[in-house]
């Protein structure tokens, strides 16, 4: 995509090229796939410093840049090109430049890309456009006879900020209408104003909870870290419900209290509903959501006031992370733990691991948050590199559930069922004593393979290695990986036989019919990320089963981190199983994180939880481990087994993934990849092989996987290998380090 389409061209200080002085030159980095910054020359009448956000030449393109420093002086002057223009915006800080270039030879992306990841703000070097704003009218007579909406609108605009409609409305939980209403009448008085940043007024000192005592020792630690102005890394490990983030919202007001920006890291964009409430009762305002779901304008406001400074609190996914913040002083990572902070395509990264270098480069506290910590980040606290503060009961009193294993082999469910008869009673007698249920799957639609009866023929995805799903739903079967998608064929493909195909397996569609036979009088909701087309659909039904309205949830992964139900005292999981099978490195730990999890939605209140877990290996070590509350000893055996194979974290590893739509070119390069590859007693490579995912959208996948001693600079042994053989333009070659992934 051209860059205009990201930033539009709000330029100040134009300049003719011929202006010249004495040829400054400075270096501008550009947000394309390039890996080095470019030489400009400075025009006498334009004063440039390192971090001006720039407009600048590029081919016959007008292009933005960002200046990364002083000429490389390998280019003749007469031949360079003039900087057009500079914006109007506070400069890039260094460490953020800093940050950029050590992702980029971290990860071998090329430094452009990163750097676009910072400027991912459509028009954000454009100064705001004006909008209507409202003041508190101190000199009118406030009528005798006031509704409660605007009693409302005046208790909150008493404090004489200026404040847009929509702010106001939010935070009265009131029309735009009342508020025009309200102007009319002259109880505010309207003004012109920049459209504000958001998350602009945090009230650091308002609602503070009461903490325990065990609590405010972390919280004063944590807060002692944010004024101290050093670089600190803190694990905060604390079991399910134990109210970590009031906790590090303590941290968060400290930052505040002496003019830093935080951001705050969450690995779910549908984690955002309850954590805003939360928030925003915390602060007395939302903070600045940086999401992909959010508008154009909706970014700019953002992107403007982390650059400003203005905007105080960010809330986001992963990028959030590469927004260029003026003054940051505390980073947050909510739920650390999970995989989706690791970007699998573009620049590929791990935001936890980014988030600790870019708190090292800026010296700023970072805090890592998880009932379920990774196995990196434990190990990490266990050898004394991260302060390990530790959260060992629920609050206010609650405690942890009951957990026991449903042993399949004795306990079948029906045939073509899918919940054992002991699932099937537990959830009557929730529903008998008027409290909700969680049934657990983490599989969406409603089979995950449909199979001719007749031939066996499997309906599969033609441009993916996968099989197609079943959604009731829509009626349609799904690949999850591309969004191809099809009608249930009435006639098998293969042998041709008429309404001869069989869903094998559940899905949440599956269980939730399940359900509706064995409990018909009761409300039943899926809840899942295609059953929610938009973030307020989700926020409704999340909603829906805080209020009550909902008695039993069939949900997948979605609903097992960050919310509070609180008359939630059941969780039953189908298949504990389910996270087990295949040959991932982190199978094992990615299961019990997930059920661990999932089971910390039951009896997060005073009354008591209880867990069932159906499995058909009742021994299994995650299934004592979570009967049994043993973490960390099941961490510890997990550590054990890494470091008796030589495995992450004792070793490093990088994915080579070779992609194409020539299954033959790509085998080729793969080939040519596998004769010059690394070996030798610190470093060993394997494949080329077809990857699991041997087709994905269309395109063919070979993978080559390298594991290296901690001693081997591995950035500097693959740049020169992969750099050393000749790829067509065909075929893609990207590198993944310390892959969370291996598909």
């Amino acid at each position: 995509m051209d860059q205009k389409s990201l930033f539009s061209e709000g330029k100040n200080e134009c300049v003719d090229a011929s202006d010249f002085a004495d040829k400054n030159v400075m270096r501008i980095l550009v947000p394309y796939p390039m890996d080095k910054a470019y030489d400009y020359i400075v025009p006498h009448n334009l004063h440039i410093t390192q971090g001006n956000y720039v407009c600048v030449p590029l081919g016959n393109r007008e292009i933005i840049g960002v200046v990364w420093g002083e000429a490389s002086g390998d280019v003749n002057p007469d031949k360079l090109k003039s900087i057009i223009s500079k914006y109007d915006i506070d400069p890039m800080p260094r460490e953020h430049r800093d940050f950029i270039d050590w992702v980029a030879g971290y990860t071998l992306a090329p430094k452009g890309l990163v750097l676009k990841m910072a400027l991912s703000a459509r028009g954000g070097l454009n100064p705001p456009k004006p909008a209507r704003g409202f003041l508190y009218n101190k000199d009118i007579e406030i009528p005798a006879k006031l509704s409660p909406q605007r009693r409302k609108v005046l208790d909150i605009m008493s404090d004489g900020k200026t404040r847009i409609a929509s702010e106001i409305a939010d935070l009265a939980s009131v029309s735009a209408a009342v508020i025009r209403g309200m102007a009319d009448k002259g109880l505010l008085d309207e003004v012109g104003v920049f459209n504000p940043a958001p998350c602009i007024y945090p009230e650091y000192e308002n609602g503070a909870v009461d903490l325990s005592e065990d609590q405010q020792m972390v919280a004063d630690e944590l807060c002692d870290d944010v004024s101290s102005g050093k670089f600190s890394v803190s694990l905060l490990d604390g079991v399910t419900g134990a109210g970590k983030t009031e906790v590090y919202f303590e941290a968060v007001a400290r930052a505040l209290k002496e003019g830093k920006q935080a951001v705050i890291l969450l690995p779910e964009i549908a984690l955002s509903n309850a954590f805003l409430e939360r928030f925003k009762a915390r602060f007395a305002c939302a903070p600045a959501l940086w999401h992909s779901h959010l508008t154009p304008a909706q970014r700019k406001s953002a992107w403007r006031g982390v650059v400003s400074g203005d905007t105080r609190v960010v809330v986001g996914a992963r990028s959030a992370l590469f927004l260029p913040y003026k003054n940051l002083g505390l980073i947050i990572v909510d739920e650390e733990h999970d995989p989706a902070y690791k970007q699998e395509d573009g620049v590929i990264y791990n935001a936890r691991d980014m988030a600790v270098v870019r708190g090292s480069i800026g010296k700023i506290p970072v805090v890592l948050v998880s009932a379920t910590p990774s196995l990196e980040t434990m190990i990490n606290a266990w050898d004394g590199r991260y302060k390990h503060l530790v959260l060992q009961s629920r609050y206010g009193g609650a405690i942890l559930p009951d957990i026991s294993v449903v042993d399949l082999r004795i306990d079948k469910p029906d045939r073509q069922c899918f919940l054992s008869k002991t699932m099937i009673d537990e959830v009557q007698k929730t529903l008998d004593r008027g409290e909700q249920s969680l049934l657990f799957l983490n599989r969406r639609g409603y089979a995950p393979l449909t199979l001719c009866r007749t031939c066996g023929h499997r309906m599969e995805c033609p441009r993916c290695t996968a099989w197609l799903v079943e959604h009731k739903r829509s009626g349609r079967l799904h690949c999850h990986h591309c969004g191809y998608n099809l009608p249930v064929p009435k006639d098998c493909p293969e042998c041709g036989d008429k309404d001869s195909f069989a869903a094998c397996g559940p899905g949440v569609e599956r269980i939730f019919e399940e359900a509706k036979v064995n409990f018909p009088d009761a409300r039943i909701m899926i809840l899942a990320s295609d059953m929610a087309a938009t973030n307020e659909d989700m926020k409704a039904m999340l909603g829906e089963i805080i209020a009550g309205e909902v008695d039993i949830i069939v949900g997948t992964q979605i609903i097992a981190k960050g919310h509070h139900f609180p008359n939630l005292t059941f969780v039953g999981v189908v298949d504990a199983d389910l996270g087990l099978k295949g040959g991932d490195l982190r199978a094992a730990e990615r299961s019990y994180q997930v059920l661990h999890q999932v089971a910390g939605r039951a009896g997060r209140e005073q009354k008591k939880g209880k867990v069932l877990l159906q499995s058909w290996m009742p021994d299994h070590r995650i299934m004592k481990a979570m009967a049994g509350c043993d973490r960390d000893e099941f961490l510890g055996v997990e550590a054990a087994e890494r470091e008796a194979a030589n495995m992450p974290p004792y070793s490093r590893l990088a994915g080579i993934i070779i992609s194409g739509r020539d299954e033959a070119i790509v085998k080729s390069v793969g080939v040519s990849l596998g004769r010059t590859a690394p070996q030798g007693k610190q470093i060993q490579t394997l494949g080329p092989a077809p990857a699991p995912m041997a087709r994905l959208r269309g395109n063919y996948r070979y993978r080559l996987l390298v594991r290296a001693d901690k001693s081997i600079n591995i950035q500097k042994t693959l740049a020169h290998w992969v750099g050393a053989v000749k790829v067509p333009s065909t075929v893609r070659v990207y590198i993944d380090i310390d892959p969370q992934s291996f598909l």
